[in-house]
């Protein structure tokens, strides 16, 4: 008895999943309810945007890292102790200002002494000359050997020599009494002071002074893929390519600036080449070894169709998108010749000017569905500049004109 209450149970069960496997097939698919046009049909909201023709930058991004156009290590040149520091840590300093002052009072006695000893041979050469001009007169008179007259030409000659040499040594001297005030050879700030007043110092050691770096003009170093150098030869030879800078998180509009320098060689381990680009930095916001986010302009098209980047889809057949017709059913259009930019990408051919698309809710798609606008993602009392335009076009504010 208990057996035939069991096959009872799964007969039911069975019978069950057959009748609702059955009622699912005879129920209509939201797109042949839509196609019947009755009550019930499905109306999936998406998010829409319209297709439009402007001029759109095509740029290349990349990540780059600020550095200074020039950058000196100051050292001393010669051996002392630091007397005085006549700048502040942080400081802008110009090109000849003084920085340190090595103690001159060592480099005063040498002068002096270079001085004296160049006093005293110049003395002993004058009396050297009279004693020639005397043996050559005594010698032509018979008075004299010309031993005597061709000693006292050596010794003038000699002492001619030593003069030199200790005119030589005034100008070292005077020049090591120079060292000891140093000053800026550039126009910069100054960094952290690494050996203060003080300390004894010698003539070109490892650690510096202080550390001079010019913020203005600057320079942004960074690398792009090796596929893109002769699109790049190619259009600075045209004309000065812009690179736009933006540091990370800054509200402030981007920095712009012009490719300075195309390294000479591609790094095999990377595939990559090195760019410059300089900027003026008058504000100073770039700062030397900062990272920044780089946009380097490569051309414009002008009068291109634009879409939402988020509107293509990628499927087996290639790339596509989901138009919106005068029903509100969408269709699915392969797309071809695209160009992204960023938050946008330009469509050469499968769109035409003023088409609707959609751009977010795709998945619940199929060609035949109809569709219905989600709300804003802004407020209804939102005003204009609450919207923010996209980085990779200056004309990217038009689309909310229109909308």
């Amino acid at each position: 008895m208990t057996l035939s209450r069991k096959y009872l149970a799964v007969l039911t069960a069975v019978a069950i999943g057959i009748g609702g496997y059955f009622y699912l097939r005879s129920s209509p698919t939201p797109a042949e309810a839509a196609k019947e046009g009755g009550e019930s049909a499905e109306t999936v909201p998406v998010s829409i945007a319209p297709v439009m023709r402007k001029s759109v930058p095509v740029t290349l991004p990349a990540i780059g890292t600020v550095v200074p156009l020039s950058s000196v290590a100051v050292k001393s040149r010669v051996d002392g102790q630091i007397f005085e520091q006549d700048f502040k840590e942080g400081q802008d300093v110009h090109k000849g200002d003084l920085l340190f002052t090595i103690d001159p009072r060592p480099f005063d006695s040498a002068v002096r002494q270079a001085e004296a000893n160049l006093a005293r041979d110049k003395a002993q050469l004058e009396g050297a000359k009279l004693d020639l001009t005397r043996y050559s007169e005594l010698a032509k008179s018979g008075f004299a050997a010309q031993q005597k007259y061709e000693e006292s030409k050596t010794a003038v000659d000699s002492l001619d020599g030593t003069v030199k040499a200790d005119e030589a040594a005034i100008e070292t001297a005077r020049l090591n009494q120079a060292y000891t005030a140093i000053r800026s050879p550039i126009d910069g700030r100054t960094g952290s002071v690494l050996i203060h007043p003080g300390n004894l110092v010698k003539a070109n050691d490892t650690i510096s002074l202080v550390v001079i770096n010019q913020l203005h003009p600057i320079n942004v170093s960074f690398a792009v893929p090796e596929q893109y150098l002769p699109e790049i030869t190619r259009r600075m030879a045209e004309q000065p390519l812009e690179v736009q800078a933006r540091i990370a998180d800054d509200a402030e509009p981007p920095m712009t600036g012009q490719l300075s320098f195309v390294n000479n060689a591609v790094d095999t381990a990377t595939g990559t080449i090195m760019l410059k680009a300089m900027f003026p930095n008058d504000d100073e916001r770039l700062v030397p070894g900062a990272f920044v986010r780089v946009k380097l302009l490569l051309k414009t098209l002008d009068n291109a169709l634009v879409v939402p980047t988020a509107a293509i889809q990628n499927g087996q057949k290639g790339s596509y998108v989901y138009v919106v017709g005068s029903d509100q059913a969408v269709e699915e259009r392969s797309v071809s010749g695209l160009t992204e930019t960023g938050d946008e990408t330009v469509v050469a051919t499968g769109l035409k000017d003023g088409e609707n698309v959609v751009t977010d809710g795709q998945l619940r798609l199929r060609p035949g569905i109809k569709v219905i606008a989600k709300p804003s993602a802004q407020s209804s009392d939102a005003t204009p500049s609450d919207s923010k335009p996209s980085e990779t076009s200056p004309s990217a504010s038009q689309p909310d004109s229109k909308s």
